[in-house]
């Protein structure tokens, strides 16, 4: 009876551990099965390393980016399509970390809890993935780049949609370069430089500046300062200008004619904690979404805590050339705001995701407006952007876009073709409410280099 009595606790033990077992396994499998089945080792869904059983990723206007065809992936019928879309779509071994085959492999494939990959096998490849860029802007975009490193992006600052996305150095998936990861050339090629770069914003940053003085200092507009060609603090160094703008400069042309002077002396004025504070709001120092699943580099405002930054280095600061660093991504979100009314919508690159079928499937994309400054604030500064190309820019140079809009040259050495050049800003439209970004590596002057391939762009989109 001992005997009986004993086994008949270790099965019971038995049977509890198994049932433990069990739930572990199925939670493990709930919690990790896309992770599992998108392995490298798994044939169902990659050959030889590259994706395979994915369904197709389509453009916002329905042409095909990528599919899958005979167990193979195909990409765009065009090679210029094909390099500029590769950041936006991926690579086929995911090198593109940020490339939406990497980030949705798994809805991809077609992958459920209930019948794992099967559709694969049933159909041939996964689901449909439509996208919200417009691949005949990428086109431009990347042809008006040249070759030269850098990025385009274009976003839709009512709705979030980004149409335009494009990323240098690129290649031809159809045509892999040789020396691809040891070219100079090519140095970089994997990083999508709109979301994962971090640049020095040059000037682009006195609009952070001015946002804060609106913020900060009730009498901004009345205000004028003095510029002889250069600033020197009380202590440190002297704050070379790009020009003598003379004894009486106001605010407005101060922004315009991006006066180091005037700026160096307002971000003295205002202090650390407010220029870090306004900074902090506009969300440099934090990540900023797109599709709620890539998030870009959150940036570096470095104001270390409790210790008092010196007045040189804070009117550096001021003017864009201190230890600042920010994706450009975040700068297209702080003028998508300004055009918004102060509202920052959330960014978008996913349409839509329909199974073989083509039944429409649930994405779950994040929907939400943040407010980054107040109206009145997001208006003042509108203005002012909009004086900066009618008053310096040239509004003649960008007929029929209402720009608004500012360059920035952030100076990385003594030479002046390492420069990296910025422009960013909007179209002030009800019909074309598209904000933008350009920035080129080793691009010297920001208006006259990344001006020029803003204008192209925006062209095109007014054009379609």
């Amino acid at each position: 009876m001992k005997m009986i009595t004993k086994r008949g606790i270790f099965l019971w033990i038995l049977s509890g551990l198994f049932i433990v077992g069990l739930v572990l396994m199925t939670v493990s499998l709930v919690t990790n099965g896309n992770d599992w089945v998108m392995k490298r080792f798994n044939s169902h869904v990659y050959s030889d390393g590259e994706l395979i059983g994915a369904g197709t990723i389509y453009d916002r206007d329905g042409d095909v980016l990528v599919k899958t065809e005979d167990g193979e992936r195909v990409y765009a019928d065009s090679a210029t399509t094909r390099k500029s879309t590769l950041h936006v779509v991926g690579d086929p071994k995911n090198f593109i970390s940020t490339g939406v085959q990497s980030v949705y492999s798994a809805r991809l494939t077609g992958y459920n809890l209930l019948f794992g990959v099967y559709n694969i096998e049933r159909y041939g490849r996964g689901n449909d993935l439509t996208l919200t860029i417009d691949k005949d802007i990428c086109d431009v975009a990347y042809k008006a780049l040249d070759g030269r490193k850098g990025t385009v992006g274009v976003v839709n600052y009512k709705t979030g949609d980004i149409i335009c996305s494009v990323s240098g150095p690129s290649y031809d998936v159809e045509d892999v370069p040789d020396g691809l990861d040891t070219n100079p050339k090519y140095e970089g090629v994997y990083i999508n430089r709109l979301i994962d770069a971090n640049y020095v914003p040059g000037s682009t940053f006195k609009i952070i500046t001015s946002v804060c003085a609106i913020q900060n200092i009730p009498d901004i507009q009345e205000r004028t300062w003095v510029c002889n060609g250069k600033y020197q603090p009380e202590e440190g160094i002297a704050i070379e200008c790009n020009a003598n703008h003379g004894s009486s400069i106001n605010f407005k042309d101060a922004l315009a004619k991006s006066c180091n002077s005037a700026f160096a002396q307002m971000a003295i004025e205002l202090g650390q904690d407010k220029l870090s504070k306004t900074a902090k709001e506009l969300g440099i120092g934090s990540a900023v979404s797109v599709s709620g699943s890539i998030n870009s580099y959150p940036g570096v405002f470095d104001f270390e805590d409790n210790k008092a930054m010196p007045a040189d280095l804070l009117g550096w600061t001021g003017i864009g050339q201190g230890n600042t660093r920010i994706a450009p991504v975040t700068m297209l979100r702080i003028v998508s705001a300004i055009a918004n009314d102060g509202n920052a919508v959330s960014f978008n690159i996913v349409n839509s995701l329909a199974n073989q079928a083509g039944k429409a499937l649930n994405l779950n994309m994040p929907v939400n407006k943040i407010s980054l400054m107040d109206s009145a604030v997001a208006g003042e500064m509108k203005n002012m952007l909009r004086y900066n190309v009618t008053e310096w820019y040239g509004d003649g140079n960008y007929k029929n876009l209402n720009l608004c809009a500012k360059s920035g040259t952030a100076q990385i050495d003594e030479v002046d073709s390492h420069n990296i050049a910025w422009f960013t800003g909007f179209m002030d439209s009800e019909e074309y409410p598209y904000a933008f970004v350009v920035v080129i590596e080793n691009g010297n002057s920001g208006s006259h280099t990344a001006g020029p391939v803003a204008k192209k762009v925006l062209d095109a989109i007014i054009a379609q």
